[in-house]
C-alpha cells in the first residue's frame, strides 16, 4: 500500500507538470478555438491513474495521484500576476475541473483491478 502511494506522488508531479504545459495548446477549426491540449492533458492523467490502479491493484494510488495533481494545478492557478501557469480561460477550466472528473472516472474504472478479498 505504501509503495503505491509513494509511486503516486512522482506520477502526479509528472502528470501535473506535463498537463499544465500541454493544456494551453489549441487549434483553430472553422473559426472556433478547440483546446486539444486540455483534452490531451486529461487523457495523460487518466492513463497515469489507470496504470497506478492496475499496477498496485488498489484505488488508493489513483486517488492520491488525483489529489496531488489537483492540489498542484490549483496552486499554480492561484499564483500572482505574471507567475500564474493556469489562467481562467476555457482550456484552464477544462484542465482544472477535468482533473477531478477524470480521477473519479478512473477510480470507478479501476475497481476491476482490485486485489481479490480473502
Amino acid at each position: 500500500m505504501a509503495g503505491g502511494i509513494a509511486a503516486a506522488v512522482p506520477a502526479a508531479l509528472f502528470a501535473a507538470l506535463a498537463g499544465t504545459m500541454l493544456h494551453g495548446q489549441d487549434m483553430l477549426i472553422d473559426g472556433v478555438e478547440v483546446p486539444w491540449g486540455a483534452a490531451a492533458a486529461l487523457v495523460l492523467l487518466g492513463a497515469v491513474e489507470l496504470w497506478l490502479g492496475a499496477a498496485f491493484r488498489s484505488p488508493l494510488p489513483t486517488a492520491a495521484c488525483g489529489v496531488v495533481c489537483y492540489a498542484l494545478a490549483g496552486w499554480w492557478s492561484t499564483l500572482g500576476d505574471g507567475k500564474r501557469l493556469i489562467v481562467g480561460d476555457l482550456a484552464g477550466n477544462l484542465w482544472i475541473y477535468g482533473i477531478a472528473v477524470v480521477t473519479v472516472v478512473m477510480l470507478v474504472w479501476g475497481r476491476r483491478y482490485r486485489a481479490p478479498q480473502a
